[in-house]
């Protein structure tokens, strides 16, 4: 196992000190070490310690920090110009990332519009959804998460640490739960649910859309039972609803498809992506069938650097990058090769209590006992330390906090993804004897 780093490092404490003067509490960094460069699969910060990246900017680096072909794309549009605003002098890169990703929405005659974050996309969906339908009502689902602006929070589901004190929040939002491969509940109770709810709680006719992640990702990686989107597909066309699919962490390649809604074997009507569209630049997107992103008026959506021209040819790039890498097949040996040692630990260790996921879209869900299946954040707290002190960054999720999401880019070198996790194992064992001792 790596040597434990001493973290911050002479280089990096006074610039942590800064931060603690000048930047607001709420944006405090989880590593107390300051980044002073990025390759691949690895990160360095300023006292030349290594990290290996499990992370991978929350899920914006399948194609990897600083992939080459990415930051010389970067560099000639910067050269060219960096921004007009496309709404008031159009440019080439935008109107090529739209043409070349529309088809592999698999929505029929699709057209999208580009935005910042992944939260300002869902909240042009839904507006979207909303002036196609000319109806209010949204319905999310428990465990969801889908951005941190007024009308994304409000779908959100976790309250702790998006939701409290940030209320009130955004009306006509209806919640639902999950039904959960691992947790339940099963598909026929859903069904039922939904049935009641919409008699008991919600109008369906005043119903504009359904927003659903193909896999929840900050809700814990939950994979949800088969059959639910055929479901949702088939209560949405009975009742004019439109389906969304928020793709934003689970598309471009993640689970071993392009976009996640190829497992599911369902065509949403509107589909959110980002994250890994532009390497972690600012870029987001809506697509949706051309008689639904039409609806809305001229120039009634949009933002000064929305799809700007640098993001737009990184996104250019990174969709080189899939191709010729071979990255969205890659996803399926990394998620393999990552399930077989996850699934190994777990034989070994009655503290894991699931291994979820598909593709390279993979969690560990951490409890107290597997019969009761009681939730054990602690752990995962200790281990997420212990890991990055031994220089691999992994990142937890789940309502409870009690699961670690697996984000590595999807071509990291098999050496450096077999030395991380078995770093990530022996911490959990280490973890799991400190437990112990301190029950005793």
């Amino acid at each position: 196992m790596a040597d434990v780093k001493t973290l911050p490092g002479a280089a990096s404490a006074p610039y942590l000190r800064d931060a603690d003067a000048y930047l607001a509490r709420a944006y405090r960094p989880f590593l107390p070490a300051m980044i002073a460069k990025a390759e691949g699969s690895l990160l360095y910060d300023l006292d030349g310690n290594r990290y290996i990246d499990f992370v991978g900017g929350v899920g914006c680096l399948n194609v990897g920090h600083s992939h080459p072909k990415v930051v010389a794309a970067v560099i000639d549009q910067a050269k060219r110009f960096t921004h007009t605003d496309y709404t008031m002098f159009p440019y080439v890169p935008l109107v090529e990332l739209a043409k070349r990703l529309a088809p592999k929405t698999r929505i029929p005659n699709a057209k999208g519009l580009f935005f910042n974050s992944g939260a300002e996309a869902v909240e042009n969906a839904v507006k979207i959804a909303r002036w196609a339908t000319g109806r209010p009502g949204v319905i999310a689902f428990d465990g969801a998460f889908h951005g941190r602006t007024y009308m994304a929070m409000s779908l959100t589901s976790k309250l702790h640490p998006y939701k409290a004190h940030y209320g009130p929040y955004a009306p006509e939002v209806y919640r639902l739960p999950y039904p959960s491969a691992t947790h339940g509940p099963r598909l026929d109770e859903f069904r039922r649910f939904l049935d009641r709810a919409a008699v008991t709680w919600f109008d369906p006719a005043q119903i504009a859309c359904v927003i659903a992640e193909p896999i929840q990702g900050e809700g814990g990686y939950i994979v949800p039972v088969e059959g639910f989107f055929p479901l949702l597909r088939e209560f949405c066309d009975q009742h004019g609803i439109l389906l969304i699919a928020d793709e934003i962490q689970t598309g471009y390649g993640r689970t071993g498809r392009f976009f996640a809604m190829e497992h599911e074997g369902v065509v949403p009507d509107l589909m959110t992506c980002g994250k890994s569209i532009a390497a972690g630049l600012p870029l987001s997107a809506v697509f949706g069938r051309a008689e639904i992103m039409d609806a809305p008026a001229e120039n009634t959506l949009g933002g000064t650097y929305v799809g700007n021209p640098v993001a737009a040819s990184a996104g250019l790039a990174v969709l080189d990058v899939m191709e010729q890498e071979g990255l969205v097949a890659r996803a399926e040996e990394v998620g393999q090769r990552i399930r077989a040692k996850l699934l190994e630990l777990m034989r070994e260790c009655r503290c894991i209590g699931d291994v979820r996921g598909r593709g390279a879209m993979l969690a560990v869900e951490f409890v107290r006992d597997r019969a009761t299946m009681e939730p054990n954040p602690e752990m995962v707290a200790r281990v997420l330390r212990l890991a990055m002190e031994r220089g691999l960054l992994l990142m937890k999720c789940g309502v409870y906090n009690n699961a670690i999401r697996f984000l590595c880019p999807l071509n990291i070198p098999w050496d450096v993804l077999d030395e991380g996790l078995d770093i990530f194992a022996a911490v959990v064992r280490e973890a799991k004897e400190r437990e112990a001792h301190a029950e005793v």
